[in-house]
Order: structure tokens, then C-alpha cells, then sequence
């Protein structure tokens, strides 16, 4: 069977990382179409990564349902895929859930502790995590394999061999008072005795990201005089075309950077002719010279600033400038705040394109399931009136309703297997 070099990109013929090329075939018809990946086991097997990784990743990628428990090893995609295709997506999670993120290197091992997947470089020893908002994390995350019989077996005999030097009064170092090997403890971290130099130095590193924060937090002049300065230059409408989510106080009479930052995509968006062709670049750099490129606030004013009336259709051209900048819950929190101010206040013609507004921002991961579920059970004020809130999640409903079928259907399919 053809083979191809795990790093697609790479065209030398003795590139000595390689893999079959992927085989799909089509099956049924109608409704009941479907594909299978006839030699997934093997590409899997050549990744490192269970095949049930790879299956569920092209399911979340094309936006169908994916069986990752199968009994009879066939690996299966609702509809029809075309192999070449699914081999580009193959890629993505290559680059994602395999490739060191230094040596750009396949050698590596998946490492689970507290809900966070790491990859550990056997290569050039750089340890690095996978993006947790990706919804292949989430199932990762929920699905750890079981340790197997041989793993049990080992840890086992380790203990029987520790217990029989005791008994025969030898020695027994630290290292193997914790019952692992090569003095790690058995959830893979090396363990730091109090005083010593490295944990001194782990000590040292967290005090200078302290400083780091606290210098942060106080970047941005707030004083009273600095406000009435800013508040000089600020347009009485801004505000109207800019709504802000748990101003501060102090920025209430004033300008703040969020503020101006709406201001400028506004303004250059008419000088252009299209808010479409203010980039990415030139928005994020302006967000970076507010010092507000990390904020949360500012995906508010990103989501009712850089779209229009086409906003189903752009959502997947700025994917990658919000995905680098949304980073935690209340990014994404700020960001569907403000698509409720866009939609439900600004452009309330848009209101029965919720449903496909959500769905895209959840095909990008820009938005997580949890956060999704939680926005839609309780509507709020805090953006706009309980009455819009409330029609915009009724408008939601399809959306909400799908994104609860399809994991429970994924639960089913698991719990039946």
C-alpha cells in the first residue's frame, strides 16, 4: 500500500517518519451513506494515537457523526468523504495532536494530569500542550485509555520487589519510597525536595509571574485625570456603536481603549468600503497598541465590530485572528455578549441567523459546547434588554437543540459498544 511522509510538507523520499496514505470507501446511499476508513488501525498505529483520536477529530472537522468504539475495527464517518479530503484534515490533527511544537517532530507521547494533554517530545525532550478548547481535548480528555494488564502487571511486581529488599534489610533509596522507578512518581512529574535548587528556582519563577501580572494590571493610566483627558476625544455615538461589558466604573464618563478600538475598525471599515477588508493583521496590531490584545473585553467590541450583515459567511475568515485571541471561558463569554449586542440590538434583521451565527463559531472552536449550553440556558441584561436576550436564545433553539442530540447520541453510541 502507498505510503506518505507524516509531515506532508516535507517532499524528501527518505524522510524517515512515513505512514500508509489514507483508504476510504463508500457505503449506502441516501440517508444512509457513509464512509469508511478501510486502513485507519495502521495509520493510527504509525501516529502513536489510538484510531479513535483520528475518527472523532474527522467528525468534529466535517460536523458528522463518527463511531469511535467500533467491535469489528471498522471505522466509520456518516456521509460520503472523499479520501484526498479527509487525508487534508488528517494534517491538522497531525499538526495539533502529534507534532512536537519546537522540533516540529512525531516523537512524541500523550501525557493526561488535571484535564490538560501534553506532548512529550522523546526527540529533543520539549514537553508542550494541546489547545484545551479544541473539542478533540474535551474528548480526550473524557476518554483516557485504561491502563492495560501489562502496565498493572509491572507496577505490581515493583511493589513485590520493593517489599522483598526490605524484608531482607537492604536499603531502600527515595526514589523507591515512592514505587516508581528512576525517582518520578507515578503521575510522571519528578518530585522536588523542599530547599532544593530547583524547586528554589520554581519558587523564583512564580514570583517573577506575579510581578508580571501586577505589572499588567496596572499598564493602562486609570486615574481620574487620565479619564477626562481621553473623554476629550471620544465621540458622543461611540458608545452607542460600542457597548462594553463590565465597564469600569472610571470609564464610565470617559474613552477607554475598548472604546477606541471600535472606533478605529469603524472608521476604517467606511474609509475601505467594507468592514471585510480591514485585516486581521492591522486589528489585532491596533488592539496590541491599546495594550487590550489579551483582554477579554475586547472580543465584545471585535464582535460587533468586524462584521456585517454577512456575518454566517465571515466567521470563517476570522477564525484565526479570534481564535489567537480568545484564550479562556470569559473571552468567549465577552465574545457571544457582544454578537447578542450586534445581532438583537444592531442588526435585529439578523436574529433567525442565530442558529447558523452558533453553529459556526462552534465548527471553528471559537466557542465550547459548555459555554454554549450555559449561554443558552438563562438569558441576560447584561448586554442588551431581557426581552431581546430572550428572543435571541428562542431564536437559538435549533442550534440547542442539535448541539444536545449529537452528544447524546454520541453517549449512546459509546454506552452501546
Amino acid at each position: 500500500m502507498a505510503t506518505v511522509n507524516i509531515r506532508r510538507d516535507i517532499s524528501d523520499p527518505f524522510y524517515r517518519y512515513k505512514m500508509e496514505k489514507l483508504q476510504s470507501k463508500i457505503e449506502g446511499k441516501g440517508n444512509g451513506i457513509k464512509t469508511v476508513i478501510v486502513n485507519l488501525n495502521s495509520v493510527a498505529q504509525s501516529l502513536s494515537r489510538p484510531p479513535a483520536y483520528v475518527i472523532k477529530y474527522f467528525g468534529f472537522e466535517l460536523g458528522a457523526q463518527a463511531n469511535a468504539k467500533p467491535t469489528d475495527d471498522r471505522w466509520i464517518i456518516n456521509g460520503a468523504h472523499d479520501a484526498n479530503k479527509l487525508q487534508d484534515y488528517l494534517d491538522g490533527f497531525i499538526t495539533k495532536f502529534v507534532l512536537c511544537k519546537k522540533c516540529k517532530n512525531p516523537e512524541t507521547d500523550v501525557i493526561i494530569k488535571d484535564e490538560t494533554i501534553t506532548l512529550d517530545c522523546k526527540a529533543c525532550g520539549q514537553r508542550c500542550t494541546a489547545d484545551p478548547r479544541l473539542k478533540l481535548s474535551t474528548f480526550i480528555v473524557r476518554n483516557q485509555p485504561k491502563p492495560g494488564k501489562k502496565e498493572k502487571k509491572d507496577k505490581k511486581a515493583r511493589r513485590e520487589a520493593k517489599k522483598e529488599r526490605q524484608n531482607n534489610g537492604e536499603d531502600v533509596s527515595p526514589a523507591d519510597s515512592n514505587g516508581s522507578e528512576n525517582g518520578e512518581e507515578e503521575n510522571g512529574d519528578e518530585a522536588l525536595e523542599a530547599g532544593s535548587d530547583d524547586e528554589l528556582v520554581r519558587q523564583a519563577k512564580n514570583l517573577q509571574l506575579e510581578e508580571e501580572i501586577k505589572d499588567d494590571d496596572w499598564a493602562v493610566d486609570v486615574s481620574e485625570e487620565a479619564v477626562k483627558a481621553r473623554a476629550k476625544d471620544l465621540p458622543d455615538d461611540l458608545k452607542r456603536a460600542v457597548v462594553i461589558e463590565d465597564a469600569d466604573a472610571d470609564e464610565v464618563d470617559g474613552p477607554s481603549s475598548y472604546e477606541q478600538l471600535g472606533q478605529w475598525i469603524i472608521e476604517t471599515a467606511e474609509e475601505l468600503g467594507s468592514v471585510t477588508k480591514v485585516s486581521d493583521v492591522d486589528i489585532y496590531k491596533k488592539a496590541k497598541d491599546f495594550g487590550i490584545e489579551t483582554k477579554h473585553k475586547t472580543l465584545a467590541v471585535l464582535a460587533q465590530s468586524i462584521f456585517d450583515e454577512k456575518i454566517a459567511k465571515q466567521i470563517e475568515a476570522r477564525a484565526p485572528l479570534l481564535k489567537k485571541m480568545i484564550t479562556s471561558d470569559r473571552h468567549e463569554k465577552a465574545f457571544l455578549g457582544g454578537t447578542e449586542r450586534f445581532v438583537g440590538q444592531d442588526h435585529p434583521d439578523l436574529i433567525p441567523q442565530i442558529p447558523a451565527i452558533l453553529l459556526a463559531y462552534y465548527q471553528h472552536d471559537l466557542v465550547s459546547e459548555e459555554t454554549l449550553k450555559a449561554w443558552g440556558a438563562k438569558a441576560s441584561k447584561k448586554y442588551v434588554d431581557m426581552s431581546i436576550s430572550k428572543k435571541i436564545r428562542k431564536s437559538a433553539q435549533p442550534f440547542l437543540e442539535w448541539l444536545e442530540t449529537a452528544e447524546s447520541e454520541d453517549e449512546s453510541d459509546e454506552d452501546s459498544e
